[in-house]
């Protein structure tokens, strides 16, 4: 049984700087990849970024793309993801998952953490 729990949400003005971390417990040994989500309120959930464990290839939803950082630890027990120059249309719940597939569905997820941007 995985846990994962998000941390680091808060509110920032335009233009400055979060850095959220997601703790995660339990067998992660065959996760394949790792990942960030966002849902705006009356908006679907939509990938920000992901990290594949075995390669640590990094990808990125546009809208991010220069802005936003994805990292692991090593161990598997922790995913970052540091956010800059934060844009109000960031203003969303963030939510971290993790997939032991190499596509596919998320298999477990945090209960988010909100961000919200001025």
């Amino acid at each position: 049984h995985v846990q994962l729990v998000e941390s680091g949400g808060g509110s920032v003005k335009a233009g400055g700087s979060l850095s959220l971390s997601c703790s995660i417990s339990g067998d992660t040994d065959g996760t394949k990849c790792m990942g960030w989500f966002r849902q705006a309120s009356g908006r679907e959930r939509e990938g920000v970024a992901m990290i594949y464990t075995a390669t640590g290839r990094t990808y990125y939803a546009d809208s991010v793309k220069g802005r936003f950082t994805i990292s692991a630890d090593n161990a598997k027990s922790t995913l970052y993801l540091q956010m800059n120059a934060l844009k109000p249309e960031d203003t969303a719940m963030y939510y971290c998952a993790i997939r032991s597939g190499w596509s596919g569905s998320f298999d477990a997820w945090g209960q988010g953490t909100q961000v919200t941007v001025s």
